[in-house]
């Protein structure tokens, strides 16, 4: 079927760079408890990891916010942590704290390369993708993911998310080594990982890289910088033309050169980033972001006064509208439509105030 206009999908035609008078608009965890309908999904899936390994309820949440709010694009429900349970760590989520790994040790990262049946395990992931694009409207956007070889190796090291990951960048210090093999397994492994969601529909990728900022400067080109540049290389080698996004929030004033240094395609920024800086980035290409998310809590002009911010900096630009990270349980969902409504009527409002 030939495709019209209307069924462009104008996210995957800002990530290769173009304007858009209306910015698209998507939102990281768009599929999540904010939402009645995931509630129910999620209490008949069993567990979270259940979830996240059943095709069929995980097509059903990541197109939940699609029907409801018909976001630009769609990502896959799943989560960063299926990459090391894939290699054989033990996982399991716990209400109130999060993921729960048993720590990995430092002479247990060589046998990692070793680990057989890794896509099998992912075999569920793949046919969520699959599933989607199918049932996706056709002008949506799918977009797949992994977490960054830095971000995962926090918690396989900890074993838990920490407030600053300070076992992760003590064991850096203390086994550079070590340090560099695992997130070099990860980065094969997250590779690998990409191109079969490519494989199975994605148009476009995003590598969340949650703890970047918690590391100095050597430190980020060593374990940030380094580990994505492969995860890139990789993906580009079999899909030169898939867009890549990457997403090391926290960065700061490294965000600067992150996007040539790595070779992703665009740039997800977190709501620290000043608009002067954002703007800046965006003049070599796409950025996405990044409204913080508790102005779509706090709603009213805190919420409308972020938007406009925003727009009025980087909407004539290659730009996909988004929040600074995602968005949280607490998000009223008539805020989340009144965001909507105010990014989607943008160009009206611009021309109104010229």
């Amino acid at each position: 079927m030939a495709v019209t206009e209307t069924d462009r999908r104008i996210v995957l035609d800002v990530l290769r760079g173009a304007s858009a008078e209306t910015p698209p608009i998507w939102v990281m965890r768009q599929a999540g408890r904010y939402l009645p309908e995931y509630k129910q999904t999620r209490q008949k899936a069993g567990s979270f990891l259940d979830l996240c390994y059943n095709p069929e309820l995980a097509t059903e949440v990541t197109l939940q916010p699609i029907r409801r709010f018909g976001f630009d694009a769609s990502i896959l429900f799943s989560d960063i942590l299926t990459v090391p349970h894939a290699l054989g760590r033990d996982l399991r989520f716990e209400e109130g704290r999060g993921p729960i790994m048993t720590p990995i040790a430092a002479d247990e990262i060589e046998g990692l390369s070793g680990v057989a049946g890794f896509h099998d395990r992912l075999a569920p992931v793949y046919e969520t993708v699959g599933r989607l694009r199918k049932e996706l409207p056709a002008q949506t956007t799918l977009l797949g993911f992994c977490g960054a070889p830095w971000t995962v190796a926090t918690y396989m090291i900890a074993g838990h998310g920490t407030p600053d990951q300070a076992p992760a960048r003590m064991f850096l210090y203390q086994h550079p080594d070590r340090m560099d093999a695992l997130l070099g397994e990860l980065a094969r492994r997250s590779s690998e990982y990409l191109i079969r969601q490519i494989e199975a529909g994605a148009d476009a990728v995003q590598i969340f890289d949650s703890w970047s900022g918690v590391l100095d400067e050597a430190s980020f080109e060593r374990c940030c910088v380094r580990p994505v540049k492969l995860i890139v290389e990789a993906i580009r080698s079999r899909f030169p033309d898939v867009p890549i996004i990457g997403f090391p929030k926290g960065a700061g004033s490294l965000y600067d050169g992150y996007r040539q240094a790595t070779g992703v395609d665009a740039l997800g920024l977190d709501w620290t980033v000043p608009l002067n800086q954002a703007r800046r980035l965006q003049k070599d290409g796409p950025v996405q972001g990044n409204l913080d998310p508790l102005r779509l809590v706090a709603g009213g002009n805190a919420l409308d006064e972020g938007v406009d911010a925003i727009l009025a900096a980087l909407a004539d630009g290659p730009f996909i509208y988004n929040l600074g990270h995602g968005i949280t349980p607490q998000a009223p969902i008539e805020n989340v439509q009144r965001m909507i409504d105010r990014v989607r009527s943008w160009p009206r409002r611009a021309r109104d105030m010229n």
